[in-house]
């Protein structure tokens, strides 16, 4: 797919395509996962999965609160679901495909075709369904993460100076912290880069003013790790890179939840980066 981020006129034309999937990853920090909100109303043939159980490995001081979940586990899911090695897969949630981009990640990190539903469900011109969708399973084979797409916490504190770290988190966390945070703060020599500003009136923004944003960060001049508070909205930069046509980032999975957890890690706090 040539741009990670489709709309709803696209999703439209091709939602009786048998290679098509189309998840619902609707979650947010105060709810979870937004199963009552799918029950209500989802994309026609669109299904349920749980960023926490499903898109997710049990969370960890150490690893985080929401790890990249056992290949094999992944590909169980996606098989469950009806993803098959050759699919593509469109993923939507209510937050302008913030949430939905760490699936486009996971399946794009793994050479699969995937995209985000631009403006989420709010952008879809048709009726929503209320009957749960179960397709028959298919073959998706489980292949390990891969580990030029993957960024640690010692490779973060290595690359402070010579990699643009950007954090994903709002403003306000990336200067303060937030109760669901470990302790306030960032980590030093991050840039913030709020995933949220990716957006535009809740659509992304165009690649050029996407690549604008970013080149004045330095992405086009040095390599970039994101990260946020666990892992999730810091895709949604990586995505943003990719539609911007920058070279792709590496993701810090464990990002603040796993940082800020380590007392032996060390933390700036307020605007300035250092």
């Amino acid at each position: 797919m040539p741009d990670p981020v489709i709309d709803a006129t696209w999703l439209a034309d091709h939602l009786d395509d048998p290679d098509l999937v189309v998840f619902d990853v609707r979650w947010s920090v105060d709810a979870g996962p937004g199963r009552e909100a799918y029950d209500r109303g989802h994309i026609p043939g669109a299904v349920f999965v749980d960023l926490d159980a499903e898109l997710s490995a049990p969370s960890s001081p150490v690893a985080g609160r929401h790890p990249l979940p056992d290949p094999a586990r992944f590909a169980q899911v996606m098989s469950a679901a009806g993803v098959a090695d050759d699919s593509i897969v469109v993923a939507y949630d209510d937050a302008g495909g913030v949430i939905a981009a760490r699936l486009w990640w996971m399946l794009d990190a793994l050479g699969r075709r995937a995209a985000v539903l631009d403006g989420g469900i709010d952008a879809w011109p048709g009726p929503l369904d209320t009957t749960t969708t179960r397709p028959p399973p298919a073959r998706f084979t489980a292949q390990p993460w891969p580990a030029d797409r993957l960024a640690t916490a010692d490779q973060v504190e290595a690359a402070a100076g010579t990699a643009l770290i950007i954090d994903a988190r709002s403003a306000d966390r990336y200067e303060h912290g937030s109760p669901i945070d470990p302790r306030p703060g960032h980590v030093p020599g991050a840039h913030s880069a709020p995933a949220t500003d990716n957006l535009d009136h809740g659509r992304f923004r165009t690649p050029d003013e996407l690549a604008e944003r970013y080149r004045a960060l330095g992405a086009d001049q040095t390599p970039v790790i994101a990260y946020c508070g666990s892992g999730v909205t810091a895709c949604a930069d990586l995505l943003a890179l990719r539609r911007a046509g920058l070279p792709d980032g590496r993701l810090f999975v464990g990002s603040w939840s796993a940082w800020g957890a380590d007392p032996e890690r060390p933390a700036a706090v307020g605007p300035d980066p250092a």
